[in-house]
């Protein structure tokens, strides 16, 4: 059931052309400005709305599903009114929202519109804002977790027609009990830790951070994997009731690597995975897991698939690490979880700021999943490079 948040009534009293939504996790930035989108189109026919993200599975896997998950509970989701093929959802009165990403350059500077919404801004280039702004005729929704400082804050802020607005996980009453908790437990890491610190900031109070010691800045996005891409195998990292079970399969094009995400969801029993596994056509594909999971290794093995332990010494994080840094790899756009994970994933410092030769243990189930994969199937040359079995 749709619930009004402290969120949502804070979001409704944005009046200005420009209303920026700044916020830390679980605050329902987007679950709150979709609503008010919904409402308008309802109340003033012909409405042409457009909501934007960085890319298509992006929109898919956020904005797209928590719109239909309004529209189902609030009993007013028609599925013929989606067009499939432009993911335009068009109302009985005319209006209609739109989804598109910033990599469609036809959609940047094609048709105007009433209302802008742009999904977690702060992966989209001011550029691409620019030339979708001077073509929206009303007011512009923006949101974003605040990572570090970006064209929001430098570009918008100051500016006189700008709404600007901080959430919190505490403004979402709908929150689950145990989510809150999970969040909270940055709140006692911050206090010895600068990671956490900063994690804390950013997350639990929807302040402004400072990503510093990103481990890997060797990647780029691709659309999708290439039909003419060899697979080489995929890696599995398991987790349950918080953390996800993730399924990452590795591609090599002309000595290039491409990583595509699968599987990335929580709650999966080891009979869920064999289906997910099965309708996505693993077949025999090698699979490499984290040994410390033999049973669910073993009962997966029994339904039919190459499955086995990644060898995990003592060292074996810095050494999956090191490995993938010497590849220069791509990963697929529709790989939203495993591209936030390489954005955040971070070395660990001490409590005077010093750098660790450790990252912190956060942000890495999809990382874990290609870290398997890399110790098993890239080989430490006396090069001192790695190549591809």
């Amino acid at each position: 059931m749709l619930q009004r948040t402290t969120a949502q009534t804070k979001i409704s009293k944005l009046k200005k052309r420009i209303r920026i939504v700044q916020g830390g996790t679980s605050s329902s930035k987007t679950f709150s400005i979709i609503p008010l989108l919904i409402h308008y189109a309802s109340l003033n026919p012909g409405s042409e709305i457009s909501i934007v993200s960085e890319s298509i599975p992006h929109l898919k896997r956020g904005a797209l599903k928590d719109f239909k998950k309004i529209m189902q509970w609030t009993d007013n989701y028609k599925d013929e009114r989606l067009n499939k093929s432009n993911l335009k959802y068009t109302f009985a009165n005319n209006s209609y929202i739109e989804f598109f990403s910033v990599d469609q350059p036809d959609k940047l500077r094609g048709a105007r519109r009433d209302i802008l919404f742009i999904n977690e801004a702060n992966n989209v280039s001011f550029e691409a804002y620019n030339q979708l702004a001077v073509r929206t005729k009303k007011f512009i929704y923006i949101d974003y977790n605040p990572t570090s400082e970006f064209w929001a804050h430098t570009e918008l802020l100051q500016d006189q027609d700008a709404d600007f607005v901080i959430l919190t996980y505490k403004d979402n009453e709908a929150l689950d009990d145990a989510i809150v908790k999970e969040i909270e437990k940055a709140k006692e890491k911050a206090k010895t830790s600068k990671y956490w610190e900063n994690w804390w900031n950013v997350y639990g109070l929807g302040k402004v951070g400072s990503l510093e010691g990103v481990v890997f800045q060797n990647w780029d996005e691709t659309m999708q994997v290439p039909g003419d891409a060899k697979l080489l195998g995929g890696g599995m990292d398991f987790g349950y009731t918080n953390d996800p079970t993730a399924y990452i399969q590795c591609y090599k094009l002309n000595n290039t690597l491409i990583f595509d995400e699968v599987i990335y969801r929580t709650g999966l029993l080891n009979s869920d995975i064999k289906d997910l596994l099965r309708s996505n056509n693993v077949g025999m594909t090698a699979i490499y897991a984290d040994s410390a999971e033999p049973k669910s290794i073993a009962e997966i093995r029994r339904y039919g698939f190459n499955i086995k332990g990644a060898d995990k010494g003592r060292d074996s994080v810095l050494y999956g690490i090191n490995i993938l840094q010497q590849h220069h790899f791509l990963v697929t756009k529709r790989s939203t979880n495993l591209i936030k994970e390489l954005r955040n994933y971070t070395w660990d410092t001490s409590k005077t700021g010093e750098k660790l030769n450790k990252p912190v243990d956060a942000f890495n189930h999809a990382i874990d999943a290609i870290r398997y994969f890399a110790m098993m199937q890239l080989d430490n040359k006396k090069t001192n490079q790695y190549d591809i079995r």
